[in-house]
């Protein structure tokens, strides 16, 4: 369907760890309650077991659910902070559909990098020009960088690439790489085979939205997506069967480690934290220069 024909605001599903309260607003039909009609888009993410191994890494724009955006399929989409600050400032710069970063997610549950059982790594600083899988210029490469920067300086922090986070597990436990920077329910999956936890933290995520979403549909949106915060912190269980299903039976429910589990409200993006954010990921040459808050950031949801 076409941007001309849509008659509904679409919104993009993909891993479950970073669209939990979206899953249980609609669900629980509390965007229904805000009076919204919007269509759910599933795109694939590299958490899923299913996801094709095949997926291009050369440009994030050529990926599942860029790719979609992109051709105007989704309006509206949530990933790591560090990802979704990347593709707002490299789409204005690259001529593609707009984007800004609308707010700070509601997800900030855990990532971790993990060493197989027998592993003689014991600390952070023994990763030393070691092979770590993550996924390029994604939330697993971003916060293995965040996580890494206080052990390590940034030429001897070694990622490569080697699939989903199935596939990460599984080159771990085969001894094909030292480490893998792994979110839930990988991490889970992990602790289940033996490996050993080195280090981990808690990671934002962030929500951009396209020109045409208005801010009261994101500002419906975003209370919806709060009123779900406030069940998943009372007790996450009845929704963990949403991140068990991407292992494809390798995890059963009660298995997730679901205290690795953080929700907040949606928040206004300030400009203290782009200008943060934003110099960080330039340190680390994960994006370009030149962007300012005012064209990459637009807390209309607020307004």
């Amino acid at each position: 369907m076409t941007p001309a024909t849509r008659t509904k605001p679409q919104v993009a599903i993909m891993n479950a760890v970073h669209d939990l309260p979206v899953l249980v607003a609609r669900d629980k039909g509390f965007f229904r309650d805000e009076g919204l009609d919007l269509e759910f888009v599933t795109t694939p993410g590299m958490a899923q077991v299913t996801t094709s191994h095949t997926v291009k890494f050369d440009s994030v724009f050529e990926r599942p659910l860029d790719s979609v955006y992109n051709e105007g399929g989704i309006d509206c989409y949530r990933m790591c902070e560090w990802g979704i600050m990347k593709r707002a400032v490299e789409a204005n710069a690259q001529g593609l559909r707009g984007r800004k970063i609308v707010a700070l997610g509601a997800s900030m549950s855990k990532f971790a990098i993990v060493v197989s059982r027998d592993s003689k790594i014991y600390e952070p600083e023994m990763l030393k020009d070691k092979p770590i899988a993550v996924t390029p210029n994604n939330g697993s490469e971003f916060t293995t960088l965040k996580m890494m920067e206080g052990f390590l300086t940034p030429e001897h922090v070694t990622r490569i690439n080697v699939g989903s986070m199935l596939k990460r597990l599984e080159a771990v436990r085969d001894g094909k790489v030292a480490a893998a920077s792994l979110v839930e329910p990988g991490i889970s999956v992990a602790r289940k085979w033996g490996q050993r936890i080195l280090i981990e933290s808690h990671s934002t995520r962030s929500e951009a939205a396209g020109d045409d979403l208005d801010g009261p549909t994101l500002a419906r949106m975003f209370r919806a997506q709060a009123r779900a915060v406030e069940l998943l912190e009372q007790d996450p269980t009845p929704f963990v069967h949403y991140l068990t299903r991407e292992t494809g039976g390798l995890l059963e429910p009660d298995e997730l480690q679901t205290w690795r589990l953080l929700h907040a409200a949606p928040q206004p993006y300030t400009r203290e934290r782009f200008e943060d954010t934003y110099a960080w990921t330039v340190k680390w040459n994960m994006t370009v220069p030149g962007a300012t808050y005012e064209n990459t950031v637009d807390n209309r949801a607020w307004q």
